[in-house]
């Protein structure tokens, strides 16, 4: 249910299910919204209720009558396939079948995800134990969901902070329905520069380099409360943290990541005050006024 076509610049935030998962697509539009991200469950629990009939049904209908462009999900903050521990890690497999099932049932075709933490068993034990983890997933999970590995700022031992980290992963699972969700925030704590034109350039070479730009399916466009290199991910208002205004508007002005969606995760405000703010930054950014 993805609708590209209908939205030249797809730019949005992350919005609240309250009240029934379809309250989002409203919700998404009344704020201006082109794109929007969206949880399918708690983010906070395993165990979740299954989608009732009635509520894929309307979560279909609202988006086909909507001028949403595109949906995607994130997973839940729970899940770690690259946990050495065999418990956790069966646990969160399971969590993340259901999460690409309820995907497939309302039509969101990406699934963002954060590629999870070793948790001392060491980098490359790490990298192997969520690509076993993907496998087995992709022999049990519907085939018409694409999971986006989002990249991270690299604190503790999570992975995913460096470029090659998530070139492995791919590499390692050939012709698997994989591609990359790029999160400024993330990127920047995690040492790449987004600063200036120069340095966003490099970056987005770098990354054209190692995975192909082709790969890169969705930015999550957060600046960075944190420096260059912190490893910390504390997210701010876009051209109001250490990336700031030029980093942002080369990004939203490189005709090569045009067509890619874009979405805002930081605090709404009062009455989406804060989304309004950030939302028609970009939109001059990009020369949209």
């Amino acid at each position: 249910m993805n609708k590209l076509d209908r939205a030249p610049l797809l730019l949005g935030t992350h919005v609240s299910i309250a009240g029934g998962i379809h309250k989002a697509v409203a919700r998404g539009e009344d704020v201006g919204c082109s794109a929007i991200q969206v949880f399918t469950r708690n983010a906070s629990r395993w165990q979740s209720k299954p989608l009732a009939e009635k509520d894929i049904q309307l979560f279909r209908k609202a988006y086909q009558g909507s001028q949403l462009g595109y949906i995607a999900a994130h997973d839940s903050y729970l899940i770690n396939l690259a946990s050495p521990d065999r418990e956790l890690r069966q646990k969160s497999i399971v969590t993340f079948i259901d999460e690409m099932q309820r995907c497939s049932l309302l039509g969101i075709p990406d699934l963002v995800m954060h590629p999870g933490a070793h948790v001392g068993s060491g980098l490359d034990a790490g990298i192997s134990t969520v690509v076993d983890s993907f496998k087995t997933i992709f022999s049990e999970a519907p085939g018409d969901v694409r999971i986006l590995i989002e990249n991270t700022a690299g604190q503790g031992s999570s992975l995913g902070a460096s470029f090659e980290e998530i070139c492995a992963i791919i590499d390692a699972l050939g012709d698997g329905p994989l591609a990359v969700c790029f999160d400024t925030c993330h990127a920047f704590a995690a040492g790449y520069d987004l600063r200036s034109a120069q340095s966003c350039a490099t970056v987005i070479e770098r990354f054209d380099h190692l995975l192909g730009l082709e790969k890169l399916a969705l930015f999550h466009f957060n600046d960075s409360k944190k420096p260059l290199g912190s490893r910390v991910d504390r997210h701010d208002h876009v051209g109001k943290g250490m990336i700031g205004r030029e980093g942002f508007a080369t990004l939203m002005s490189d005709d090569r990541l045009r067509h890619i969606p874009k979405i805002l995760e930081t605090a709404s405000g009062e009455d989406h005050c804060h989304d309004l703010e950030n939302l028609s930054f970009l939109r001059k950014l990009a020369g949209q006024v």
